[in-house]
């Protein structure tokens, strides 16, 4: 079975129908990542302050235990945290200890216990367990494993909010039956009633009959305002139906965001610790060229840094590129995209080759990928070089935003570079002609 993917995960999350069903998903994409993981799920009852039961992934099945366990049992501290949500606590020394409490199996070691709060609606509804052995190197699975939590964190909530639903639906429904019951019994009584007169005492008791006539136009009356109060109650649940499906898709927007700039600074720094103890040229223009190749999903990159004479470029790393294009082959300035850009020094990006000839700085070129970005390497007015970057993953297109982002890793490139005297350094390095 190949590694399972984020994307891969969302879609297995997304057409899950019940809450088993997407920590099945979940289990499967742990195993991936450490296979001597345990995961599980706790529900929790906020009115009673109550753990009910544990959802332990075990292989193809999940095992279900009753705890029935008050939630005052946590430390304190841990407690909060845990009730606060949005994050993964971590039980240190004390993990072995109540990875007892809730059931877990052992894991045959030491191991760290980290549990997560699921909230819903204001509320604590759940927590979810990672029980994980300790490593002497390399980072905790609880780290590595986020992104995929966050996406079932989602789906967990998507189950909730279709259980409120029902809910809601089932409750409307027992109303208007009820409303309808009341409406046709009434009825009825005043049809016996009415019944009841004898054709003798029509005269005698007309104004009984009127009485009687009168009630049923207020019965008629009370049900037709039920009936439209129904109506509201179904209304205002759709509307609120309606409200939380775009709250959700919009923290699922603000979290990818978040993520992609949490990305990007993790790469940032891995070049700036890389800068800081190497002394190998080649080894650091290879990680600059990963941080903004990584960070932005290019399969094919190059770097190309300016000769000490500043009227050409040369490559000093690139990925993805064809055969016969080897480090150390150099493009002078203005001529072809990257010289042209270098003359410029202004950024560009091409999303559909079938229009790159009108633009005035590509005409009479030729294109091999659907969509690139172009972009000068600029320190203190000074050319440093251009990072070119194509064939984003997954067919991508590179938009405005990405030049953006683009600009701001331009920036750490060329400072890196400058500093280090990298486009001196590399040239000799790779005997550039």
């Amino acid at each position: 079975m190949p590694p399972r993917t984020l994307a891969s995960l969302a879609h297995a999350l997304t057409v899950s129908g019940s809450t088993d069903a997407a920590l099945q998903a979940l289990g499967e994409a742990l195993s991936e990542v450490d296979r001597f993981a345990q995961l599980a799920l706790v529900r929790f009852d906020e009115r009673k302050g109550m753990l009910r039961d544990r959802l332990l992934v075990n292989g193809s099945r999940i095992d279900c235990t009753t705890l029935d366990t008050t939630f005052d049992h946590l430390p304190t501290r841990e407690r909060v945290a845990i009730e606060a949500g949005g994050q993964f606590v971590e039980f240190g020394d004390a993990s072995d200890e109540f990875g007892r409490l809730f059931a877990m199996p052992g894991l045959g070691e030491s191991g760290w216990l980290n549990v997560r709060g699921l909230r819903y609606d204001g509320q604590l509804s759940g927590l979810l367990l990672l029980y994980e052995s300790r490593k002497l190197f390399g980072a905790r699975t609880a780290e590595r494993f986020l992104p995929a939590i966050a996406l079932f964190e989602l789906a967990y909530l998507r189950f909730l909010e279709r259980t409120a639903r029902e809910e809601a639906v089932r409750t409307l429904e027992d109303v208007t039956e009820r409303v309808h019951g009341d409406y046709e019994l009434k009825l009825a009584e005043v049809e016996a009633r009415l019944m009841d007169v004898s054709n003798t005492q029509l005269a005698e008791n007309s104004a009984r009959i009127l009485t009687l006539e009168r009630e049923l136009a207020l019965a008629t009356d009370d049900a037709r305002r039920a009936l439209k109060r129904a109506a509201a109650v179904d209304a205002t649940v759709g509307s609120a139906v309606e409200q939380l499906e775009k709250a959700h898709v919009e923290l699922h927007r603000r979290s990818e965001a978040l993520r992609q700039k949490t990305r990007t600074m993790y790469l940032i720094d891995k070049v700036l610790t890389l800068d800081a103890s190497t002394d190998d040229p080649r080894q650091l223009a290879d990680g600059l060229l990963s941080l903004v190749g990584d960070d932005m999903h290019a399969h094919r990159c190059s770097l190309m840094l300016c000769t000490p004479g500043g009227d050409q470029l040369y490559i000093a790393a690139a990925k993805g590129v064809a055969p016969g294009i080897t480090e150390g082959v150099r493009v002078s300035i203005g001529h072809g995209v990257a010289g042209r850009v270098a003359e410029s020094r202004e950024p560009l990006l091409v999303r559909d080759v079938a229009e790159a000839n009108q633009h005035p700085l590509l005409r009479d070129q030729y294109f091999t990928t659907g969509s690139f970005i172009s972009f000068p390497l600029v320190y203190h007015d000074e050319l440093v070089g251009v990072v070119n970057l194509a064939n984003r993953a997954m067919h991508g297109v590179f938009v405005e935003e990405d030049v953006d982002r683009v600009r701001l890793l331009g920036l750490v490139i060329a400072l890196v570079a400058s500093n280090a005297r990298l486009p001196e350094r590399l040239v000799e390095a790779l005997s550039v002609r």
